[in-house]
């Protein structure tokens, strides 16, 4: 019996496919560690003090600095110094690995500089509001829409490199003590950060700053479609009648882009005074004619607490104070500010309905402990503080007014009457002239009840 077996081509074909897929895989394993060593190679190139004397080494660090942060000239000047290196080794390319970016500097800058995958998904991504990432996992908020990126990082240690390399530079710390931090990049987004110990895996939200200098005009027309043109001449009626404004919505509801917009239609000989938590309105970078005060506060720190900016801001003689939400520590100083001769000014405040705002800043003033009468308190606020009210949702696929009301206070309760409203399902907004009519007789007394 002959035991040889007779040749197979359909065999020798498969044995031949699967050692070309274990010699390519062997390849790609060999060619990630090359470029693993290269990218080490290169950090300590680039972690060399660089200049002739100390102050220009000082620079230099700066610079690196700046990059890992996000600064975007100098980044530019890491990226070609990464280059120039790559040229003086002679290394375009390492055999067997592959990568998104158009060059080996640009895969190596992501590595040990950039933001890793994070890199490609910004570069590619129009719209992109927020990029949020847990353990290796990667969301992506585009235009108010949250998904899940066909991006992902590789291992928890890259989400780890990526988290040090954000605070080692930004005066913060981020270590077995304290396991999280937040991070402010040059154009205003923000970075917020928890790790391991304090989240069940290591966490990193990069929130951009969206913000343009987009009209009023604007955003009543197709695409944004945020309001009517109704509604447009509403809200100039209530600016020029320096009514106290307060506005409410979710996250990513385009309330920070619309407070910019109704500063943006103020008029540019009035004094304001914005308090944010984090820069992020910019009114100074964007209109640099105006008469403004920015304070960016800090509640770690009393020395620099929204009290103590209130209490400096009150003695630089606002027209306007415009404070970027109502939190429980200046509720108090904010409702005293807006009965105490600065009409017109602005905030966002957290509530579920317009007519849950004044109860709301009751509950943040009270927790001061001071004794007061909560009634007479709300009664206050319903009348001076919170004169009208905007209610903004993402509807359909982009961000709408779906309220605009008078609150006011009548037989011991608070009152809101509407006087713009959204209909869905017909995707249009109804006036309510006879109400504008009472309130606005000089504009709109000749206005019959007709859309």
């Amino acid at each position: 019996m002959n035991d040889n077996k007779r040749f197979s081509a359909l065999d020798y074909m498969a044995k031949r496919r699967k050692q070309e897929e274990r010699q390519q895989n062997n390849d790609e394993k060999e060619g990630l560690q090359q470029f693993h060593k290269l990218c080490h190679e290169l950090r300590g190139y680039l972690a060399t003090p660089r200049g002739y004397n100390e102050d220009e080494r000082r620079q230099y660090s700066e610079r690196l600095n700046q990059a890992v942060l996000g600064y975007a000239e100098a980044r530019s000047y890491i990226l070609h110094l990464i280059a120039d290196r790559l040229l003086q080794l002679h290394i375009q390319e390492i055999a067997g690995y592959k990568h998104p970016y158009a060059t080996l500097a640009e895969a190596v800058f992501a590595e040990i500089v950039g933001l890793h995958v994070l890199e490609a998904i910004i570069a590619d991504t129009e719209g992109l509001e927020e990029i949020q990432v847990v353990g290796t996992q990667i969301f992506t908020v585009i235009r108010g829409e949250l998904s899940l990126s066909s991006y992902r990082f590789e291992q928890m240690k890259d989400v780890e490199r990526i988290q040090h390399n954000l605070v080692l530079f930004n005066n913060d710390q981020f270590n077995m003590k304290k396991r999280w931090a937040e991070v402010m990049l040059r154009d205003g987004s923000r970075v917020t950060i928890t790790g391991n110990g304090y989240t069940s895996l290591p966490t990193l939200t990069i929130r951009f700053y969206t913000l343009r200098n987009i009209p009023l005009q604007v955003l009543a027309a197709a695409p944004y479609r945020m309001l009517s043109p109704a509604m447009l001449q509403l809200l100039h009626c209530i600016l020029s009648a320096r009514l106290n404004l307060v506005l409410i919505g979710q996250t990513n509801t385009g309330k920070t882009n619309l407070l910019k917009a109704l500063i943006a239609e103020l008029p540019a000989s009035e004094r304001l005074i914005t308090i944010e938590g984090r820069y992020e309105l910019m009114i100074s970078r964007d209109y640099p004619e105006r008469n403004v005060v920015e304070y960016e506060i800090n509640e770690d720190d009393y020395l620099h607490s929204a009290k103590q900016a209130f209490k400096l801001a009150l003695r630089q003689s606002p027209q306007r104070i415009i404070h970027a939400e109502i939190r429980d520590d200046d509720a108090n100083i904010y409702v005293r500010a807006c009965t105490r001769g600065h009409r017109g000014s602005m905030t966002t405040v957290h509530a579920n309905e317009l007519e849950d705002i004044p109860e709301a800043i009751v509950d943040m003033c009270m927790l001061d402990g001071r004794a007061m009468d909560p009634q007479r308190l709300a009664k206050r606020i319903a009348l001076y503080v919170t004169e009208v009210g905007i209610h903004l949702k993402y509807l359909n696929g982009r961000r709408v007014i779906t309220r605009i009301a008078r609150i006011g206070w009548e037989n011991d309760e608070v009152v809101v009457k509407d006087w713009a409203t959204y209909d869905v399902e017909r995707d249009e907004w109804k006036m309510n002239w006879a109400e504008l009519q009472r309130c606005f007789p000089q504009q709109y007394g000749g206005i019959k009840d007709a859309n």
